[in-house]
């Protein structure tokens, strides 16, 4: 089969070119990827249903409810797609697909289209003819019709309104209310994809259609005709003759959506306080609504403050950052989305950023039926009919919006994954605004707090600093890091008990993730002020989740307080956060050899080798890992030693100890060792 352009189509159903000897063929005319819609990217799963095989008789009636529930499109979702020649399993396409033969197709879509010229009213669905992964297939989208209701035949022959519910094809006469709603939104066309009574086609800039072609991967990026390409994308209409573009086209691809809608702008406000407070810095994005969203998105990235910890002596970092950048983008984007933009809306979606909270909030409030319970954490929300349905289907292709009731929990999840307080959504009872707040990560009004207090203790006002810590911490109890920085406070004061006070309470109030690393600045303290016994009963007590980079620091802690059996159970939970880190396998390896020596002392023979090959393989991995010239040296001594250990040959551990030498000839410990070990083989 050759490849050749898409057929040239006046009609609302374009069809490809297609020949069933096989010899010409064509390219999508979809103005989306088919393969991201077999894998439910930038779709959701029940606007799609599949089938394995095409056969008039059981198929093709199937088909024909589905078509027309897709086109009355109960939920304002843009109706649906039906794949012809695709097995499912579990909701999902099984690929590569079994495929159809060149007359199955051709069967297939001489059928719907009959049929479809007897729905009432009549309409027509695009049939797209696709090849993937070698395998022919049909694609039928079905969008949402400006007609609807429409009725197919029941099994009785009967006419009755079909809409969907899930991803059931469901008899709207049978389930209580889905009629009236249905009827209710007869000739009710969805105001994104109204026509645009000011614009023209000219006003539509054909760059920036093709930019999204090319984005999605769609095959419409090879047809040559503009007005070919805006007809199959639906984002312009026939009217009295001549095209005329729909409210989406111009909110996605003029040049300035706010020149036609004065709300299509997205305003970004930067308080110095609270909402009294000065205004620091006001900014207004506009443009497509995608260049809208996407400006203002790194706008607010740059704003959000990374914090990357560097950990003393190694080159790991921990942190967080004020504001995770996908419940930005998920609150962002659900605004832009779910708003107004007609004339009654005039105000822009707004963002408000204060000290401990940024606001997002867009007009009006959220369509009826949705309450404030629906926004809770895994509350279910109604399947209520959306207010635009062209606008999120762009903003799907692109990967900037979730499916269907979807975003929220990824707000969720995004702001306890960082540490953060929990999402508040808001809206008055009028339903005449919705607001999204997101607070700041605690540590990061904590870091304003510590900042000062190091200007004043710059300053000399070392009471004034302490102070300012203390006051900060006991309004936000469970800050990790004010509650270190208190503790290290009192330390300085002398006032250790205190300190001791500190992590008790931040055991009640803080998050549990962080208890470690509040417990090991304890410990620290603990260590400096010679208490070392408080600090291995601490470290015994093993307060709080211990992983990764606090096990870490708390087996460092445990050896220096001469607690090797501790270090070795913190290092080994630690995981594989040991192996990256050239200070933490060099010190894990010296436990390893101080317990080879105790277990040597009780005569355990198996227990000392086993310490001994383990230490072994430690220290010849931190020899290959980047580490400064020093680390280096020391773990070619501490190899030497261990070779000795084990009683290998003398030439492997002379010339671990001469590497040592080598890298550090200022320590004279190891010049002396390497003395001595050629002094017993003389």
């Amino acid at each position: 089969m050759k490849a050749t352009g898409p057929a040239r189509s006046s009609g609302l159903a374009p069809e490809s070119t297609h020949s069933v000897d096989g010899d010409q063929y064509m390219s999508t005319i979809l103005p989306f990827n088919p393969d991201d819609l077999l894998r439910f990217r930038g779709v959701e799963s029940e606007r799609v249903e599949f089938k394995a095989s095409w056969d008039p008789d059981r198929t093709g009636p199937q088909v024909l409810r589905t078509i027309c529930a897709f086109a009355n499109d109960y939920h304002n979702l843009n109706g649906g797609y039906v794949v012809i020649g695709v097995e499912e399993h579990d909701g999902r396409a099984v690929l590569p697909p079994r495929g159809l033969s060149d007359e199955a197709v051709d069967a297939a879509r001489k059928w719907i289209r009959g049929q479809c010229n007897r729905l009432d009213p009549a309409f027509q669905p695009v049939l797209s003819p696709e090849m993937v992964d070698g395998h022919l297939i049909l694609v039928i989208w079905a969008p949402g019709s400006d007609m609807r209701p429409h009725r197919a035949p029941a099994r009785d022959g009967s006419r009755r309104y079909w809409v969907r519910l899930g991803a059931e094809t469901v008899d709207a006469e049978r389930r209580t209310g889905l009629l009236q709603g249905l009827i209710e939104q007869t000739a009710r066309v969805p105001w994104d994809d109204r026509r645009a009574p000011d614009g023209r086609i000219d006003d539509l800039r054909e760059a920036k259609v093709r930019e999204y072609l090319r984005e999605i991967g769609s095959g419409l990026l090879e047809e040559g005709s503009e007005a070919d390409i805006y007809r199959r994308m639906r984002i312009t209409l026939k009217v009295n003759d001549h095209e005329t573009p729909r409210n989406v086209g111009l909110l996605f691809f003029s040049r300035d959506a706010g020149r036609w809608f004065r709300g299509a702008k997205i305003e970004v406000v930067h308080f110095a306080a609270d909402r009294a407070g000065d205004v620091q810095e006001e900014r207004t994005f506009g443009g497509g609504l995608v260049d809208q969203v996407r400006d203002c998105l790194n706008y607010l990235e740059n704003l959000s403050t990374y914090h990357l910890k560097k950990q003393r002596d190694r080159s790991q970092v921990r942190g967080w950052v004020s504001y995770p950048l996908q419940a930005f983008r998920e609150t962002l984007v659900n605004a832009v989305y779910h708003r107004s933009y007609d004339q009654d809306q005039p105000e822009p979606t707004k963002v408000h950023l204060y000290p401990g909270r940024v606001e997002i909030i867009s007009y009006p409030g959220p369509v009826p039926g949705i309450e404030l319970r629906h926004l809770l954490p895994d509350a279910e929300v109604r399947p209520v009919p959306a207010r635009n349905r062209r606008i999120g289907e762009f903003l799907k292709e692109l990967g900037l919006a979730e499916g269907r009731l979807t975003g929220l929990p990824k707000v969720y999840r995004a702001m306890e994954a960082n540490g953060s307080p929990p999402p508040r959504f808001d809206f008055d009872e009028q339903r005449t605004f919705f607001r999204a707040t997101l607070p700041a990560h605690p540590e990061y009004a904590a870091l304003s707090a510590i900042r000062d207090a190091a200007h004043l203790r710059g300053l000399g006002e070392h009471a004034e600093a302490f102070r300012r810590i203390e006051t900060a911490w006991r309004s936000q109890p469970a800050s990790a890091v004010l509650a270190s920085e208190l503790i290290r406070g009192y330390a300085r004061r002398g006032e250790v008990r205190r300190a001791e006070d500190v992590l008790d309470s931040f055991s009640e109030e803080g998050p549990a993730s962080a208890l470690a690393h509040v417990a090991n600045t304890l410990v620290e303290v603990l260590l400096e002020a010679d208490q070392d016994e408080k600090a291995k009963q601490l470290l015994a007590q093993r307060k709080g989740v211990w992983f990764g980079q606090d096990a870490i620091d708390a087996a460092i802690l445990a050896r220096r307080a001469r607690d090797s059996r501790t270090a070795h159970r913190y290092f080994e939970s630690a995981g594989d956060a040991v192996y990256a880190d050239p200070r933490a396998l060099l010190e894990f390896a010296q436990t390893k050899i101080w317990l080879a020596g105790e277990a040597h002392e009780r005569h355990r023979r198996d227990s000392r080798r086993r310490f001994l090959t383990e230490a072994r393989e430690l220290l010849e991995r931190v020899i290959r890992l980047d580490a400064s010239p020093i680390r280096h040296a020391w773990a070619w001594r501490e190899l030497a030693r261990t070779l000795r250990f084990l009683q290998m040959p003398n030439r492997d551990v002379e010339e671990a100890y001469r590497r040592a030498v080598a890298l550090a000839p200022d320590e004279p410990r190891f010049a002396e060792e390497l003395e001595r070990l050629r002094g017993r083989g003389r």
